[in-house]
């Protein structure tokens, strides 16, 4: 059958030599994500007026969900009192101002407010640091204002919280659960070169995820851990509420009426696929039917050749055994 030709294994091994940021790679980038925060927090100690209360790595670096075509790091910084400016315009020249000073070693344009966030590049990795400011009113569990990067709303988060949601499930299934979210990402990109127009964001792909893990669902087959995540889609139609009661119960929840609805883990009132669209949504379907008919055609071909002609409807032509 099929899994003599392709197995759980031979999934792990074109997750390692395909899909993953390798270890030195995201050792080196955690590594410029400190040298930030450490310029930042000097900075701090000598201009005392900069109202710098936490910065944060945030994002798949931050989970360790990381694709290895990562090119960029969120980090999450923290700004309070009455000299910050509320205008995001403002806000975003205000941090690029300090940031440049904390880097007096950087040209200019290393240093660049972007729409939604402040990009520091550093030119010998290629590594880009996107500075996303959160507005902080010393709240004792880190929640704060972030400045959306969808469409530059101001969106209560905390950035704590989300890592440590993360982070308690990935206990549960040690290594497999962000794996298997890797491999989806994956599938995602692939999706994304192949289907114009398609959308499916990773915190949509993580959630969703969480809630198979936290039904019960196994991760441990990596072939098995994707269909189940595919049958999901489809079944559901994406037309279920996603939610989680970690930091709230269900009864707080308030009516969300967007065609998806797959509410953030530490904010009730945030529907993470606020924006999506029916047609997005029903592209989003779509996609997860054909792959999960690939891995069923994958794991009931009788040669190589055709195995792996359906993985690749899957991961595209860069899966190769």
């Amino acid at each position: 059958m099929a899994r003599e030709h392709v197995n759980h294994k031979d999934i792990a091994r074109f997750a390692l030599d395909k899909v993953n940021l390798p270890k030195t790679k995201a050792d080196e980038y955690r590594g410029q994500a400190r040298r930030v925060k450490e310029k930042l927090e000097n900075y701090l100690s000598e201009h005392p007026d900069f109202s710098l209360r936490k910065i944060i790595l945030s994002g798949s670096l931050a989970k360790g969900t990381s694709l290895k075509s990562l090119n960029d790091i969120d980090m999450a910084c923290y700004v309070s009192g009455p000299d910050v400016p509320r205008e995001i315009g403002k806000l975003l020249d205000y941090i690029t101002e300090r940031l440049r000073t904390a880097f007096p070693n950087f040209s200019p344009d290393q240093v660049q407010p972007k729409t939604y966030c402040v990009t520091v590049s550093f030119k010998g990795t290629g590594l880009d640091i996107d500075v996303v400011p959160i507005l902080y009113d010393d709240d004792p569990d880190w929640y704060g204002n972030l400045v959306s990067q969808d469409d530059g709303s101001l969106l209560e988060t905390c950035i704590p919280r989300h890592l440590e949601f993360i982070r308690t499930r990935k206990q549960k299934q040690n290594q497999h659960f962000a794996q298997v979210i890797r491999l989806a990402k994956y599938w995602v990109r692939n999706m994304k070169t192949e289907r114009s127009g398609f959308r499916f964001k990773s915190f949509m792909v993580e959630l969703i995820m969480a809630k198979l893990l936290d039904e019960g669902k196994g991760f441990s087959d990596y072939p098995e851990a994707l269909q189940h995540f595919f049958t999901y889609v489809a079944e559901s139609n994406l037309e279920e509420l996603v939610y989680f009661t970690d930091y709230y119960s269900k009864s707080k929840i308030p009516i969300h009426t967007e065609r998806i609805k797959i509410i953030d883990p530490v904010n009730e009132k945030n529907n993470a696929a606020m924006l999506y669209t029916r047609q997005q949504a029903e592209a989003i379907v779509d996609a997860a039917l054909d792959a999960g008919d690939a891995i069923d055609a994958a794991l009931a071909a009788t040669t190589k050749q055709d195995t792996v002609y359906y993985w690749q409807k899957v991961f595209g032509p860069t899966f190769q055994i």
